[in-house]
Formats: C-alpha cells, sequence, structure tokens
C-alpha cells in the first residue's frame, strides 16, 4: 500500500461538481492499494501516518503530529500511485489491486484513521473522476509505502 501525504491548510475534493469531501488544516492523503495488500497493510499505515511528527511546534519545529493538532484527514483513492514506468513511456498499473479488493480496504484504512483518534475523517469517490484541490501547507509531502515500513 502507497500513501503520498500532503500536510494541508485545506484541501476540497469534488465530482461532477459537487463538493464530495472538504477539510481543513491536516493531510490530504491519495492512497494506492496494491495487489496482495490486506488489512494488515492498511492499519500499518494508518498508525504511521497519523503519527508522523510534521506540524510545526510554538519553536517552529517538526513536532507535532496530526493528533496532536486536532487536525483533519481527506482520504482519495489513487490506483495510479501504483504505477510500474520501467519499460516504455505509458505507464502498467498491474501492480494495482483489482477494485473489488482495492475499494474495502481503503474503506478500511479510512476506518482505521478514525480507530487512530482522527475525529474527521473525509473521503474522495472510489474510483470516481475526482478533482481535488488544495492549499499545501509548507509545502510537505511525504511518501509511504507499507514494504519500507517496520
Amino acid at each position: 500500500m502507497k500513501a503520498v501525504i500532503q500536510r494541508v491548510t485545506e484541501c476540497t475534493v469534488t465530482v461532477d461538481g459537487q463538493i464530495v469531501g472538504q477539510i481543513g488544516q491536516g493531510f490530504l492523503i491519495l492512497l494506492g492499494v496494491e495487489a496482495g495488500d490486506t488489512e494488515k497493510e492498511a492499519q500499518k499505515l494508518a498508525v504511521k501516518a497519523a503519527g508522523l511528527r510534521i506540524f510545526t511546534d510554538e519553536n517552529d519545529k517538526m513536532n507535532l503530529s496530526l493528533t496532536d493538532i486536532g487536525g483533519a484527514v481527506l482520504v482519495v483513492s489513487n490506483f495510479t500511485l501504483c504505477a510500474n514506468c520501467r519499460k516504455g513511456r505509458r505507464p502498467n498499473f498491474e501492480a494495482a489491486a483489482r477494485p473489488e479488493t482495492a475499494e474495502p480496504l481503503y474503506e478500511y484504512f479510512c476506518r482505521c484513521m478514525k480507530e487512530q483518534g482522527i475525529a474527521q475523517v473525509e473521503k474522495g469517490v472510489f474510483g470516481g473522476d475526482m478533482k481535488v484541490s488544495l492549499l499545501n501547507d509548507g509545502p510537505v509531502t511525504i511518501l509511504l509505502d507499507t514494504k519500507d515500513l517496520a
């Protein structure tokens, strides 16, 4: 499972011109579910994301987590994070989990974020044509891959 985590001041996702998810300060998480991922990876990633200390404290040091600041999360499914670009110029997405596997794991990841104490967990529309608007704070962008987590 892969995630691109962006620290944001605000973020909105729309589908067909309608806002389906919106947050203030917190994280936009683009989530890619790979073939072979399980609830174990989703939970591990949620724990890591919720605990990342990438918000600044009173000394302007990155020392506070999402839970410390009472931040929100907007999770957007993004199978393109699983792209393989090694050969040629057209990426292949064979590593991405099939929708019937990926969607329940996406939903489970969102529940795990709530279990980590994140009160507001907003979502995009799985498989939808989404437009994401954000005000990146920093910018601070972190890449996480469960294959690399201890």
